[in-house]
C-alpha cells in the first residue's frame, strides 16, 4: 500500500498563489504516474495535472499556463505550484499515484479563492 498526503491547501484571494504539496510513503518500489485532480462542490472530479516518472507533463487546458507541476523522485514527492488563482479553481485537491497498475488517492486539501 502507497500512503498519499497532501499538504499547503487554504484561503487566497483572486489572482494569488498556492503551492500544494504530496508525499508519498509506504510500500513504494515502482511509482509512475503522479499528478492532482480536483472536485469542486457538485461536480465530478477532473484532472488538473498528471507527471510522469521522465517529467513528461499534462494540464487541463483550464490551468495551462497557471498551473506547474513538479516531482521530486528521490522524495516521493509530487507539487503543484498554482498562480493566478480564480475563483472557480476552488475545490478539493487532490494527489494521485500510480504504482504498477493501481492508483493510490490521497484524503484531499481544499483549496479556496475568493472574488
Amino acid at each position: 500500500q502507497v500512503q498519499l498526503v497532501e499538504s499547503g491547501g487554504g484561503l487566497v484571494q483572486a489572482g494569488g498563489s498556492l503551492r500544494l504539496s504530496c508525499a508519498a510513503s509506504g510500500r513504494i518500489f515502482s511509482i509512475n504516474a503522479m499528478g492532482w485532480y480536483r472536485q469542486a462542490p457538485g461536480k465530478q472530479r477532473e484532472l488538473v495535472a498528471t507527471i510522469a516518472v521522465s517529467g513528461s507533463t499534462n494540464y487541463a487546458d483550464s490551468v495551462k499556463g497557471r498551473f506547474t507541476i513538479s516531482r521530486d523522485n528521490a522524495k516521493n514527492m509530487v507539487y503543484l505550484q498554482m498562480n493566478s488563482l480564480k475563483p472557480e479553481d476552488t475545490a478539493v485537491y487532490f494527489c494521485y499515484c500510480k504504482q504498477v497498475f493501481v492508483d493510490y488517492w490521497g484524503q484531499g486539501t481544499q483549496v479556496t479563492v475568493s472574488s
